[in-house]
């Protein structure tokens, strides 16, 4: 064992439920070796007093970022999701690859900062501002990726197939021309991008939308994706979406995916909030996983996804940060549970007949859903999974004299500090003591990109 390599944890949390004096060991490829409990303390290693895997971010349109704001100002009629999308396609009009990057390194390292250390692009600024293709087919995505390693965040790249603006494959709008991926297109895109995949980074799809590709294109990339590859989609997150969907097919958004697509582990249904009964029941027992993203769904007024239901059912669950208003896990997991609290005036919501503590149950049920949107060995400290690792802020008074059962309800659920102390993302630390290890000079690079595109009201 090298010192360099190892960390001991007076409490850490296993898949099995929290443990004492474990100490994680990796080697130099940024993997788990050995996660020993009950273990003596070697001389020279870190200890830390409560570590935990890190959280995946399932769900990240990463260019957002910089749009955070700016849209809270209300027009002259009732404002909606629809009226938000008209502003972000503004927005993304100019946007130049160098800003994309630049936006995508201050997002990924607040995420870092704030628990998460792994996140998946849903990646769909694919073309120039004038609809054109890049000389490079993965020009904007390779961007991303570079943000990503800058960051040391890891990282799902999901080149995005949109092609139509509706369901029936309707024409493209000309503010849409950005977003344009025919097969061929997407194919191309991950074909470019697999010399870049490791131990940090995979790559997978995602078809936008049933509005805006149609199941044929989505059974045509996904006879050339490998079949351990992830699967992303928007479904079902705004009425006017399901009612859309009912007058063209007949289907609601979810019944129509699941009847004509083989539907299992390795997709993720974004969003997915309004759903029927029977919507649920096949959604959970699909094996996929429903990517909630409650502070965006909240702020675009989406509605409330039937968690209870679904849980019951054994559905399977992961946070995202979508458009990026919180870059906070904890404030993902504590919305998705207040949302359940209002909506049935109940508490502890979020439970199982095993776990009755719901800090405990968010954090673990979102590991390991995102951990399989993810593709990637995540989710828990345990050998063969990345040794992706955040350490509390043990010096906080809120963690003062607490039992272990307690650790993630006060984590979750008590006051706005951050309580991430350290982070560590494949054997690396990339934040210490709340600083990122590279924050003042992707700071700065923000800064600029924001002076740039200031013209944006």
């Amino acid at each position: 064992m090298m010192a360099g390599r190892a960390l001991y944890a007076r409490h850490a949390l296993l898949p099995e439920g929290w443990r004492q004096d474990v100490l994680l060991e990796w080697d130099a490829s940024g993997s788990l070796t050995a996660v020993t409990p009950d273990a003596s303390q070697p001389a020279g290693v870190e200890v830390a007093q409560y570590a935990l895997p890190g959280m995946i971010n399932l769900h990240s349109h990463s260019f957002q970022r910089a749009l955070g704001g700016k849209t809270e100002r209300a027009g002259d009629g009732p404002d909606s999701f629809w009226t938000w999308r008209e502003l972000m396609y503004r927005f993304a009009r100019n946007i130049t690859p160098a800003q994309m990057e630049a936006i995508a390194a201050q997002l990924y390292s607040e995420c870092l900062r704030h628990g998460y250390t792994a996140v998946c692009e849903f990646h769909y600024v694919q073309r120039t501002p004038d609809g054109a293709l890049y000389p490079r087919p993965a020009e904007t995505a390779e961007r991303v990726i570079a943000a990503a390693r800058l960051a040391g965040i890891g990282i799902t790249m999901l080149p995005v197939l949109y092609s139509y603006s509706g369901f029936g494959a309707q024409a493209l709008k000309p503010e849409q021309q950005r977003f344009r991926t025919d097969v061929r297109d997407v194919l191309a895109v991950i074909e470019a991008l697999e010399a870049l995949r490791d131990g940090q980074t995979e790559v997978g799809v995602a078809p936008h939308s049933l509005r805006a590709a149609t199941v044929e294109q989505i059974g045509q990339v996904l006879q050339v994706l490998p079949t351990e590859r992830p699967v992303h989609i928007h479904i079902a997150e705004q009425q006017a979406e399901v009612a859309q969907s009912l007058a063209w097919s007949g289907r609601r958004p979810v019944q129509w995916l699941m009847e004509n697509m083989a539907v299992d582990q390795r997709w993720c249904l974004i969003h997915a909030t309004h759903l029927l009964d029977d919507e649920v029941a096949a959604l959970a027992a699909s094996g996929a996983v429903a990517g909630l993203c409650p502070t965006t769904e909240a702020n675009l007024g989406d509605g409330l996804f039937p968690l209870q239901d679904y849980l019951a059912a054994g559905g399977r669950f992961g946070i995202g940060s979508d458009s990026h208003i919180s870059q906070g896990a904890v404030e993902e997991l504590r919305w998705l549970e207040y949302g359940q609290r209002l909506a049935q005036q109940r508490r502890n919501i979020a439970v199982s007949s095993a776990q009755r503590n719901v800090g405990d149950f968010l954090w673990q049920g979102a590991l390991q859903g995102g951990a399989q949107a993810a593709g990637r060995p995540l989710g828990a400290l345990a050998p063969g999974k990345r040794a992706d690792v955040i350490v509390l802020d043990d010096d906080h008074p809120n963690l003062f004299g607490l039992a272990l059962d307690e650790v993630l309800g006060t984590f979750i659920f008590s006051g706005n500090d951050n309580l991430v102390r350290d982070v560590m993302v494949g054997g690396q630390w990339v934040v210490r003591k709340q600083q990122h290890v590279a924050q003042q000079a992707i700071a700065a690079r923000f800064r600029q990109t924001l002076a740039e595109l200031r013209e944006f009201r």
